[in-house]
């Protein structure tokens, strides 16, 4: 994401803003003259949906005026730390890349497995990483009761939290215990991070590196709004509480399906502080299926009201003004559900009835309108700093509507069974899910082929209103459609998240021949393996896969293999003489390993969780540049929005020596196979090597010269929870044919 801090952006944004502000009212006072005096229901109701959608705008401009970026120094020695992972029903190897992760976070700390589901595998799973374990053998008040039940065995000063998938960096605890040293924090909260980048709250632009999340705008914005506030709120994972102030509330909030806010809440009014920590620390896995990503919201939508009925939000003792409205406009999100459905459902009813919920549509009612819902979209956008995304955020909102809605009046109900999000589970009954998405498309599609006729025939409509309501009709058809469509189209197939991540690997054995190539789309089930030579095809291979903590030996089955032929991109691998672009040919294997035990996959586990290098390897972004701060970038330095033309399966395994070192021992790692003449390749390298370096690589996979001379431009270290990776910008020149031959 290109930044944009300037103070012209700064203003220009605050201006935007403004501007919607001042004018809304000023829009919504007009619109009461023009509603139709023969259909008053209509009309209030549309009115009404407005009127809503703008006070919500206005509390989440209020929310997000500023953001924190809060800084700790360290943490003193000698605080006693223990980390809570709750489990119920979750799968022994999710459970064992978030223990391993826990047990090797660097500050002293102790780390406790809650079993409420009283598994005897998951007591020796925890007697093998060395936790302690305890187990219910009731599951009264279902998490919040587990994480009580914890705090009545544990004496640590401080308690973390993390969702049995969530699985953290090693400095999490050294990053977040430093905002400890004031007495009045009870907890801080880090972002909610996910590693399954193909989950369905994860939308990926197939060209750039652009990735929309749904709780992007959230984690990196809201809440650092919210924090300004001290109304961030806890999540319920990736976060450290005061033991003190727990035990000033009697522990974690009961009574309610969303014990995280309900938390907050009572902290809040007892007047404690909060700290939003906005760097992420802990990844977990976000729910890959669309029923499992509703049943999640339903739940969160359905606490929010019980929180409501219980502590009250606007009139409750104890919260101040500020703390008061940030609750409030985290509580009225669940209301868009109906919002969403009035403004789904008008444009049909106008165009098989004829009714308008207006009496003026013309040339006067556009020039009120255009610019309303202009500033409107634009006003958003500009609040979310890049992390709204219109166009998705409304595919979403209509993914979520019946959900939103349904929550609101159930959350209302005395006793609500809490349910655990099922992250790991196959897309089923994926078409009863979008029922009330293909209403709005089949409806949508009536109307508009109803409402032609009927306008044809019996003029029941002004070409204007006419005009309008097809178009608004489309507009949601279009949203519906969308949803449905990506909705059936996906299929998960794999137990486990594949990281497409490449490293170098060997297949085979020194004595017999090996054959180097690289790994991706990689997790510990299994991987693809990519290579310019045969693998021998037996149904059994070995082979070695290069980590930042040394080579870790595998034993894999080949369950499938094929040849591919793909353009070369690079601009040295054109034919002189046809001036033809080269092509090169590639073996891709796909491998299921064969360990022998689950610790001896615990090198690779510990590399592909708890980090975000498959974001920086790849260069992901969430955010993208807004309206404004594109125009002060394009006008200021004559640039706009950055485009990475980098993907994945577009790298290549090298050997590589430093200039004067060639006998030395050889260096192994992976090159981005991209047009070297117009911009620096990226290279993944396992040690550091200073800037301003040269290296001789030799390249395997390339044509037709595999051996480059390089120079080291930059060079960025990426953590791991094992060790560092190192990813270095290298700028590339052949080694012509004479000079191989001078140097042979």
């Amino acid at each position: 994401m290109v930044p944009a801090s300037n103070r012209a952006v700064t203003r220009l944004r605050a201006l935007i803003v403004l501007a919607f502000v001042v004018y809304a009212p000023y829009y919504l006072i007009w619109r009461l003259g023009t509603f139709n005096p023969d259909a008053p229901f209509f009309s209030w109701l549309i009115w009404g949906a407005e009127v809503f959608g703008y006070l919500t705008a206005v509390l989440h401009i209020f929310m997000v005026s500023r953001l924190t970026s809060p800084q700790a120094d360290s943490p003193p020695q000698g605080l006693t730390v223990d980390v809570f992972i709750p489990t119920y029903n979750e799968s022994v190897s999710l459970l064992r890349h978030t223990l391993l992760a826990a047990t090797r976070m660097e500050y002293p700390h102790q780390t406790w497995l809650l079993d409420d589901g009283n598994r005897p595998e998951m007591a020796a799973l925890a007697k093998e990483l060395g936790c302690r374990y305890l187990a219910r053998t009731e599951n009264t008040d279902a998490k919040a009761g587990n994480l009580n039940n914890a705090l009545s065995h544990s004496q640590a000063d401080f308690v973390a939290v993390f969702d049995a998938d969530h699985v953290p960096h090693k400095d999490f605890l050294n990053r977040t215990l430093g905002f400890f040293q004031d007495e009045k924090v009870a907890f801080v909260q880090t972002p909610q991070d996910f590693y399954n980048l193909d989950s369905y709250q994860h939308r990926r632009h197939r060209r750039l590196s652009y990735i929309w999340t749904e709780q992007s705008l959230f984690f990196r914005v809201i809440q650092r709004g919210k924090d300004r506030w001290n109304a961030a709120y806890f999540c319920g994972s990736c976060a450290v509480l005061r033991r003190s102030a727990l035990d000033s509330i009697g522990g974690f909030a009961t009574g309610t399906v969303t014990e995280d806010l309900h938390t907050s809440i009572r902290l809040h009014k007892k007047g404690h502080k909060a700290v939003y920590y906005p760097v992420s620390m802990a990844f977990g896995l976000a729910p890959n299926s669309v029923r499992a990503f509703l049943l999640q919201r339903q739940r969160w939508g359905q606490g929010a009201m019980q929180v409501w009925r219980k502590e009250g939000i606007l009139f409750t003792r104890g919260l101040t003004l500020p703390q008061r409205l940030n609750y409030l406009a985290s509580v009225l999100t669940y209301f868009d559900g109906w919002q969403k459905t009035i403004f789904y459902l008008a444009p049909a009813v106008v165009l098989l009835t004829g009714v308008m919920p207006i009496s003026v549509l013309g040339k006067d009612f556009l020039l009120h309108f255009i610019p309303f819902y202009i500033l409107c979209f634009w006003a958003y956008e500009e609040a979310g700093r890049g992390y709204g995304g219109t166009v998705l955020t409304e595919q979403y909102n209509m993914a979520r509507f019946a959900t939103f809605a349904l929550a609101t009046i159930g959350g209302f109900g005395r006793h609500l069974k809490f349910t655990v999000t099922q992250k790991i589970s196959l897309e089923r009954d994926r078409a009863r899910t979008v029922i009330p998405q293909l209403f709005v498309l089949l409806l949508s599609i009536s109307a508009i082929i109803i409402g032609a006729i009927l306008w044809q025939s019996q003029q029941h409509l002004s070409p204007g209103a006419f005009w309008a309501n097809i178009l608004w009709a489309s507009i949601n058809l279009g949203l519906a459609g969308a949803v449905v469509r990506f909705t059936l189209r996906r299929n998960h197939r794999r137990r486990e998240y594949r990281f497409p991540i490449p490293l170098p690997a060997f297949i085979g054995k020194p004595e017999t021949g090996r054959v180097l190539g690289l790994v991706e789309d990689i997790s510990a089930d299994g991987c693809r393996f990519i290579s310019e030579k045969p693998v021998a095809t037996a149904a059994n291979v070995n082979g070695e896969i290069f980590l930042p903590s040394g080579r870790m030996p595998f034993a894999a089955s080949i369950s499938r293999h094929y040849e591919a032929v793909t353009p070369s991109r690079s601009s040295r691998a054109r034919s002189h003489e046809s001036g033809e672009r080269a092509s090169r040919k590639k073996l891709e294997y796909g491998l299921a390993f064969k360990w022998k035990s689950a610790n001896d996959a615990a090198q690779l586990e510990n590399f592909l969780y708890g980090s975000d290098v498959q974001w920086q390897i790849l260069d992901l972004h969430e955010g993208v540049t807004t309206p404004v701060a594109w125009a002060v970038d394009l006008f200021t330095s004559g640039k706009s929005e950055r485009v990475s033309e980098i993907s994945p399966g577009e790298w290549l395994p090298v050997i590589y020596h430093p200039s004067g070192k060639d006998g030395q021992q050889d260096r192994f790692a992976v090159l981005s196979r991209t047009d070297w003449a117009r911009k620096p390749a990226r290279l993944i390298m396992f040690e550091p090597v200073p800037p301003d370096t040269h290296l001789k690589l030799y390249i395997f996979g390339h044509m037709p010269r595999d051996r480059v001379l390089g120079t080291v431009t930059d060079v960025q270290k990426l953590p791991t929870t094992i060790a560092d990776i190192y990813l270095s910008r290298v700028t590339l020149e052949p080694i012509h044919t004479d000079e191989i031959t001078r140097q042979s």
